[in-house]
Parts: structure tokens; sequence; C-alpha cells
């Protein structure tokens, strides 16, 4: 299951992981995040143990979705060693976010 991300755990969670993070920036009035929402779900599955997979509610925590320049959702960011490594902004084909950490994987 994704963890739930707020701004208070992001740099634990996300900044300072030792492995890939995938984060959703989400809302619940969002349709389109309706339809990526499950696609996180399995991916967080998948890769359990080999990355973390999250989910920032936008509304709720408006920190860091400001500060890495989420301005339409859904965007999904791909971060490794604390640095933007993938984005994805709008609905995508689950194959699309799992290439995202399958190239970072690969390459560590």
């Amino acid at each position: 299951m994704a963890l739930e991300i707020t701004d208070a755990t992001f740099e634990e969670t996300v900044l300072n992981s030792d492995k890939p993070v995938m984060v959703d920036f989400w809302a619940a009035w969002c349709g389109p995040c309706r339809m990526v929402g499950p696609i996180i779900e399995q991916i967080s599955e998948e890769y359990e143990g080999k990355a973390v997979v999250g989910k920032v509610d936008v509304d709720a925590n408006q920190e860091f979705a400001a500060k890495y320049g989420v301005r339409n959702i859904p965007t999904v960011l791909v971060f490794q060693n604390g640095e933007v490594v993938g984005r994805q902004v709008g609905v995508a084909p689950k194959n699309a976010y799992a290439e995202a950490l399958d190239t970072i994987l690969a390459d560590s």
C-alpha cells in the first residue's frame, strides 16, 4: 500500500530514503487522480522492498508540492538520493510508472 506522505514526513520519507521514491501528488476532488490512484497502489505492491511509493494530498500538504513545481495534478515525481529524476504529469499507463522505477533500479 502506498504511504501517506505529509509535509511533516516528506523529508524523512522521500529526501532521506536510500531507495528510489515515487510520489503521487493528488487531491480527492480530482477525477484523473482517482484513475491514477489504483495504478500507484499496484506499483507500490509490485516494488515493495525495492522502492518506496507514496501519495501526497496537495490540499492538505502544499509545501512540497509548491517546492517541486506541482501545478497540475496528478503529478508523479520520482526521487533518487533526494533529487527529482523523473516526472509524469497527467494520467499515464501503468508501464510508464514502472519503467521510471525500472530505469533507476537498473542503474543502481
